[in-house]
């Protein structure tokens, strides 16, 4: 899929845990790992609402387009 979510960098960026901020978005932790892992075919827009709430970041800071990726 060309779009990617690049949680795990944010995480790292911000020293926090997934299940610290599955805590803090109301998530459990399963859904946020697949976001993690890439695994997502979708997500919601309260959801990203409130992962970029949490990490004080943008969409863009969370998401990726690249044509060259394959799956």
């Amino acid at each position: 899929m060309p779009i990617t979510v690049k949680l795990d960098e944010l995480l790292h960026d911000r020293r926090m845990t997934l299940t610290q901020l599955a805590e803090r978005v109301d998530l459990t932790l399963a859904n946020l790992s697949i976001l993690k892992t890439g695994k997502a075919k979708a997500m919601r827009f309260t959801t990203l609402e409130a992962i970029c709430r949490e990490l004080e970041c943008q969409p863009g800071d969370l998401l990726a387009y690249s044509e060259d990726s394959q799956d």
